[in-house]
């Protein structure tokens, strides 16, 4: 079902969830014209407090999800509210229509070129990289990377491209999502908490391309099987890459990036300069993306000269006391953690990990920290299950918080170490979300520097 807002125009709205994409949501409609009706679980002083000029414009409850929420016309879920929480199947038996955040700011939208990406990991390089090949053309850049896709509506314009980065918990509440434009970059075991187990995971990803037709394209990775298997549903025209290069469109041979597409003649481009092999599939996902819209090879390459990374992925921090630091603070999972790791070859990493744990064990990290690491400075409340799962590998020093890691590392390193905070788990049990973990680090490295 697709959300047309004609059909409900002066009706009540209700949004789920008061997060930063619920807010946003509220926000639009009550600019729409709608009247709002907004409920979270969170107590309700919290709530006023983040909702600031938004609180008087809307009727809102906190601390509950109770049946006023049966009195709108139709539901704007947040993604962060879990797919089985008991509002949500009252509402369906109620017969009240239930739309992503998502859906609700496309339907608003003027224009109609979406392209989108999503994956486990590389998701906002990827996006931010492709904003980058667009140069001085207009290409807003919303969804998961920060920016909620409704808070930004209202500066779209007509022949606007919209570069969405799409999480899993975006997509399986999107039953109409049709991005022109696709990419789907890798799927590990991620957020399984929320979606109740892998399989589920792995759906709420394919709804990326589930209704694209023949029209449109998306950009796969065949050297995953995951990805692998689910491409073949895919509808629209499909473009893989792969570094082996065995049946894909963009592989890599030796230091470049190689691209043949079909009626194309063979490009050649050299990459980006970050660290680790997973930028390669990043920047090659990137290339097909921009070449099948249509960019030109040349401000493709232009983009992957300029190109620098994003913040908390990888980010040089600085050095302190002669220990190099870096920030890979958006290492919220085991799978993002091993690949940082991969970029190192010697074994001078004191690596910082912990924080809130997601349900995967870390012992698909020995052979990595057995070969690079010479410390493990453990924080936040998953540090016993670190501990637990990596011990007789390498030293394990339980830290409680970040500063006090960072101090220990700054006693125990000697001078050319590698201090890498790359925490493997979610950041909520201490911080307000990752990038406040990753520049609270900063700031410890400015401090110390």
């Amino acid at each position: 079902m697709r959300f047309v807002p004609q059909e409900y125009r002066r009706r009540r709205a209700c949004v789920l969830g008061l997060g930063r994409s619920g807010q946003a949501a509220a926000a639009l409609l009550v600019k729409k014209g709608f009247k709002v009706f907004a409920t979270d679980l969170r107590p309700r002083q919290e709530i006023k407090t983040a909702l600031k000029g938004l609180a008087s414009k809307i009727a809102w409850e906190g601390g509950k999800h109770s049946d006023r929420a049966l009195q709108a016309s139709f539901a704007v879920k947040s993604p962060g509210v879990p797919s089985r929480a008991p509002i949500l199947e009252k509402l369906k038996t109620a017969g009240i229509p239930i739309f992503s955040e998502l859906e609700t700011a496309l339907a608003f939208s003027p224009t109609p070129d979406i392209m989108a990406i999503t994956g486990t990991n590389g998701k906002t390089t990827t996006t931010a990289l492709l904003a980058e090949m667009f140069g001085h053309r207009r290409a807003p850049v919303a969804g998961n990377i920060g920016t909620p896709l409704c808070g930004i509506i209202g500066k779209i314009q007509a022949k606007d491209t919209l570069i969405l980065e799409v999480s899993s918990y975006q997509l399986e509440d999107s039953q109409s999502f049709h991005p022109q434009a696709a990419a789907l970059l890798n799927i590990t075991p991620e957020h399984l908490e929320h979606h109740g187990g892998m399989p589920r995971y792995i759906e709420a990803k394919a709804r990326l391309f589930a209704e694209q037709t023949g029209d449109d394209f998306c950009v796969f990775n065949a050297e995953d099987p995951l990805v692998l298997k689910l491409s073949r549903r895919a509808q629209g025209r499909r473009l893989y890459f792969g570094r082996q290069g065995t049946y894909t469109h963009c592989w890599v041979e030796g230091r470049k990036i190689k691209v043949r597409l079909p009626g194309v003649k063979e490009i050649s481009f050299t990459p980006p300069q970050l660290p680790g092999a997973h930028n390669l599939d990043n920047a090659m996902a990137a290339i097909l993306l921009g070449l099948g819209w249509g960019l030109k090879a040349a401000a493709v390459q232009k983009a992957l000269k300029a190109f620098r990374g994003v913040p908390h992925r990888l980010e040089e921090a600085g050095t302190a006391r002669g220990l190099r630091c870096v920030n890979d603070s958006k290492a919220t999972n085991v799978d993002s953690t091993m690949t940082a790791l991969k970029t190192f070859s010697k074994k001078n990493v004191l690596v910082i990990m912990g924080g809130l744990h997601k349900g995967n064990p870390y012992t698909t990290l020995r052979p990595l920290i057995e070969s690079t690491v010479k410390g493990i400075l453990a924080i936040g409340s998953a540090a016993p299950i670190i501990e637990k799962d990596l011990s007789g590998l390498v030293p394990i020093l339980p830290c409680g918080d970040l500063r006090t890691a960072f101090e220990t590392a700054l006693q125990i390193g000697s001078a050319g170490d590698v201090l890498l905070l790359s925490p493997a788990c979610a950041s909520f049990d201490q911080f307000r979300d990752f990038e406040d973990r990753g520049d609270q680090f900063k700031e410890l490295v400015r401090a110390a520097g």
